[in-house]
């Protein structure tokens, strides 16, 4: 895939491993100190969030050449994808756990799951997300990726904070039947919290978390339920996007989105 940069920032894929503990790094820091999930012992211990997935995922990282040295790499965005053929040779895809992604498999083409999506604090704003959406995309143009999905996350398990936004997504966006995930059964949330005539258009946009609004505007669509990540203190949808429906949109929807708060398609 190819490299951009903006100033002293570069996007790449991580080629070592420390570099994919640099990212683990921080996302233990986006995750655990910032957002107010649950550490496992390990994970506390280590001060890194990791688990069996990260061994043979792809790891989309933001470096910063001014603040790294030799041996070093200073990681300050990261992104971690996992692509339908590596997931079938290995052990599945990781939002297996809060959604049955059965359908997907008559989906055409290969696949793309992201998550774990965190920006270093210090650095949110329009340049860093620049550079992760360009990464995405070079690496959707690379291995010819027809679907991309993940767990995107609502801040925070009340579902009062949030009933309009996940009440507008299931009345407007679901995806279609034949390919639409649903929420695994014991953990099945229902998303018709509010009746279509009920919901405040301003309201559920004011709930709806930048990154989902981004997604939905090249042509984002949801999963059927929700799930309660107790652990990660988020509410997770299922999101799923055609990547041919960015062709066109990309530029104006995603290269000039800003952030303000965390950043997180999945935890």
């Amino acid at each position: 895939m190819g490299t951009g940069s903006s100033s002293d920032l570069v996007i790449r894929l991580a080629t070592t491993q420390q570099e994919v503990i640099r990212a683990q790094e921080l996302r233990y820091r986006v995750f655990y100190e910032g957002m107010g999930a649950t550490p496992t012992p390990s994970v506390q211990a280590l001060g890194r969030d990791h688990d069996a997935f990260d061994d043979y995922c792809d790891h989309l990282i933001v470096v910063d050449r001014s603040r790294s040295k030799p041996g070093e790499t200073c990681v300050v965005g990261t992104y971690r994808l996992l692509r339908k053929s590596v997931a079938q040779a290995r052990s599945g895809y990781y939002s297996a756990d809060e959604f049955d992604l059965s359908r997907l498999e008559g989906y055409p083409g290969e696949h793309v799951e992201l998550g774990r999506s965190c920006v270093d604090p210090a650095y949110r704003g329009k340049a860093i997300m620049q550079l992760l959406w360009r990464g995405i995309a070079d690496y959707i143009l690379a291995h010819d990726i027809s679907l991309m999905f993940g767990c995107a996350s609502f801040p925070g398990t009340d579902l009062g904070e949030m009933a309009s936004a996940l009440s507008f997504l299931h009345h407007n966006n679901r995806a279609p039947e034949d390919w639409c995930p649903r929420a695994q059964h014991a953990r099945y949330v229902d998303m018709n919290i509010r009746d279509e005539s009920c919901v405040d258009f301003r309201t559920a946009m004011r709930e709806m978390p930048a990154l989902i609004k981004g997604y939905l505007r090249v042509g984002g669509v949801i999963g059927e339920g929700a799930v309660i990540d107790y652990d990660f203190n988020t509410t997770d949808v299922c999101l799923l996007v055609e990547t041919v429906n960015i062709t066109g949109k990309y530029q104006r929807h995603f290269l000039d989105a800003k952030v303000s708060g965390p950043v997180a398609l999945s935890a």
